[in-house]
């Protein structure tokens, strides 16, 4: 009986060994049938993500442009905005010196040596030279032919002196700011 015991043991011992390789085989064979396809999904995967970076380098592309396009922008409209404060400031400046300019002229001959009038005249100097700085001009009128885009025309003068369409008076000074309007002259205008 041992011996019977024995070619069963090793029967069964074989029998398992067969089985085990069986199941071994048979679960062999699923993992290379999933494993093409993981092999076909690894090929595809990487046109994926081509296109995926692709796709991820033109949004930053366009966000990139979009950002510099934005800060054009800004830069623009903030140079605007200066331009307006600095022309509200300006027209609001030049009365002031319409007012020394008046003043200056009211003053009489012998008084002109007074060091009031002197201290008047160096304030008035300091205002226009840096409303010069700040490239403010006054736009030239008695004497110059007539400009619409420069002088407002509020009446016509006779005049021996100028010829016709050439300013011989003027009312109230005009001034520009960097090359643009701010307040047109007033003038007449010869006949």
């Amino acid at each position: 009986m041992d011996e019977q015991e024995k070619v069963l043991t090793e029967e069964t011992d074989d029998t398992e060994i067969e089985n085990h390789d069986d199941s071994e085989v048979t679960q062999a064979e699923p993992e290379n049938e999933e494993v093409k396809p993981k092999a076909f999904k690894k090929k595809s995967k990487p046109d994926k993500q081509k296109e995926r970076i692709t796709t991820l380098e033109d949004r930053v592309m366009r966000q990139m442009a979009e950002f510099e396009n934005f800060r054009k922008r800004t830069e623009k409209e903030k140079s605007q905005m200066f331009e307006t404060g600095a022309r509200s400031i300006i027209e609001k400046i030049l009365p002031v010196v319409d007012n020394f300019e008046r003043g200056l002229a009211a003053i009489a001959e012998e008084e002109k040596d007074t060091s009031f009038a002197e201290g008047m005249n160096m304030i008035y100097k300091q205002l226009i030279m840096e409303l010069d700085n700040l490239d403010v001009k006054a736009i030239p009128a008695v004497g110059e032919e007539f400009n619409p885009d420069l002088h407002n025309a509020v009446m016509q003068v006779e005049s021996d002196e100028y010829e016709t369409g050439i300013i011989a008076q003027e009312m109230q000074k005009g001034y520009t700011y960097r090359n643009t309007v701010v307040r047109y002259s007033m003038v007449g205008v010869t006949i």
